[in-house]
């Protein structure tokens, strides 16, 4: 049993109640490899879309450590996590590089490779034969590994202050790339190259280039490794090989481009095609930058945009279907870019997506599609026809995998405190024993009536009722507490909703 009844108050349900629940309803990481899903922040696995998720025993830098997954890259019973978080210092906050969660057995077993840094005597590097002089990293602030990607042993961080880093025996030792200068096109070994630090100085300085701020990294089907940055992409033919002082790079940037803009979020290949898409935000490097996502099918010498002006986070495929994840909702477009198709609202029978949602990510598993979102993770096996909906679960008794020894009680609302404003609805969960009516009304702290939900038959079951911070006039409530009561045929329930906005 399910119903729609507006925007704005609604129960659906029955609602699953899985003991093993993702950590939170913000997935901004994903990747797929054959029927199985890993996710971000809290490192959890879907195998063939069944009910339960992973809990990573093992990997302690997530499950007990302060580390949250930035990154995923997967292979055949291999998953390598690039882990980093959010350090606060004074009234702001830094992202910060952790280091790296490593499975080789499918994630039976974990083992943790601390984040790559200079040391203090990394202050010049030798390329093409010239010596240059260099910043060293020394610090793990602003260098969280944002992506990560690998080929046999050898490994690609894109770390931003730390720019691209390479491994050639899988995350032991690492080494710092050379990418080309703001201004070059290309970078080779046969040429000589001047590099602007912020002072004025010639040095290789990430303060003052944002071509050697990594942000992107994706290893294609033919080997060529393509390096984004906030100032463009970077093609190597060689970068899986060559010594570092060897490695060639064509340099792509908005200017002089089809690229919409130079800050490149994401890269990836289209498997049916082998075409390369990128999503592209404005960087500020050169004017007339924009939004959008490009793709090209011929290693980057021409570009076809899409979705110009859309903010966009990322890109996945099933077949000739594009799926787009964007701050303005999800794109779909079933002919490579063609058409597309933006999705109002995201329902399945038993939940939804807030309307406001962003959509963070996309992967593909064999026969599904997933997307990750502010506010939880859709699916469709029929490109988009119908949805799957996982969200945190807080069973009303026994808890979850995070909270093993939360009490049992007959209802609760979350988030709570409430802000109407910044939180758009707040949740409601009860259970529903026997065949009967439920009715669930609202007061305000003298008693009367704000609104009344839902007053209706249910089936035995859990639900979810909604709601939007309104009144029946459609006024936002007062700050205060709202007293809820769900009145079914075998019981009263009362709870309380601190309003705070």
């Amino acid at each position: 049993m399910s119903t729609f009844l507006n925007a704005n108050a609604q129960v659906v349900g029955p609602v699953p109640s899985p003991f093993e629940s993702i950590e939170q309803n913000s997935v901004s990481n994903m990747e797929a490899f054959g029927d199985t899903l890993w996710i971000g922040p809290g490192l959890n696995r879907n195998i063939g879309n069944g009910p339960n998720w992973f809990l990573p025993e093992g990997a302690d830098s997530v499950v007990a450590g302060r580390g949250r997954v930035y990154s995923l890259a997967l292979a055949s019973d291999t998953v390598f996590s690039g882990l980093g978080f959010n350090f606060q210092q004074a009234e702001s906050s830094v992202q910060t590089g952790v280091g790296y969660q490593v499975s080789t057995d499918g994630g039976d077993s974990w083992s943790f490779l601390p984040l790559p840094l200079d040391t203090e005597t990394d202050s010049t590097f030798i390329y093409g034969g010239n010596s240059y002089r260099q910043l060293p990293i020394i610090v793990a602030q602003q260098s969280p590994p944002f992506k990560t990607d690998f080929q046999g042993q050898t490994v690609f961080s894109a770390n931003w202050a730390s720019g691209l880093m390479r491994s050639r025996d899988f995350g032991q030792r690492w080494e710092r790339m050379i990418l080309p200068p703001q201004s070059a096109d290309s970078l080779v070994p046969e040429e000589s190259y001047t590099f602007i630090s912020p002072d004025g100085s010639e040095r290789y300085d990430p303060r003052g280039d944002q071509n050697l701020l990594g942000f992107s990294v994706m290893i294609d089907s033919d080997g060529d490794v393509w390096a984004g940055t906030a100032g463009g992409v970077n093609i190597s033919s060689n970068a899986l090989t060559a010594p570092r002082d060897s490695v060639h790079w064509s340099h792509i940037q908005a200017e002089g481009s089809d690229l919409l803009g130079n800050w490149i979020i994401s890269i990836e290949e289209q498997p049916s095609s082998g075409d390369i898409w990128m999503t592209n935000w404005a960087s500020g490097v050169s004017a007339g930058e924009g939004y959008g996502i490009v793709r090209t099918s011929d290693n980057g010498e021409t570009f076809d945009q899409f979705l110009q002006g859309l903010q966009i986070n990322d890109i996945g495929f099933m077949g000739n279907h594009v799926f787009a994840a964007g701050e303005g909702g999800l794109f779909i477009s079933p002919n490579n870019g063609q058409n597309w198709q933006r999705i109002e609202q995201i329902k399945s029978p038993n939940s939804f997506i807030k309307p406001s949602a962003s959509y963070y990510s996309v992967a593909t598993t064999n026969d599904r599609v997933w997307i990750g979102t502010s506010d939880g993770i859709v699916s469709t096996a029929d490109f988009g026809e119908t949805w799957q909906i996982s969200r945190v679960n807080f069973p009303l008794a026994g808890g979850n995998q995070y909270r093993t020894d939360a009490p049992d009680t007959e209802a609760f609302a979350y988030p709570n405190p409430f802000s109407p404003s910044r939180q758009e609805i707040v949740r409601l969960k009860f259970e529903v024993q026997s065949q009967g009516n439920v009715k669930i009304r609202l007061f305000d702290f003298g008693m009367n009536l704000i609104r009344e939900l839902e007053n209706r038959s249910f089936a035995p079951g859990t639900y979810e009722a909604t709601w939007d911070g309104r009144s029946r006039n459609g006024n936002i409530v007062a700050n205060g507490p709202v007293f809820y009561q769900v009145e079914t045929a075998d019981n009263v329930i009362r709870g309380k909703i601190l309003v705070l906005d």
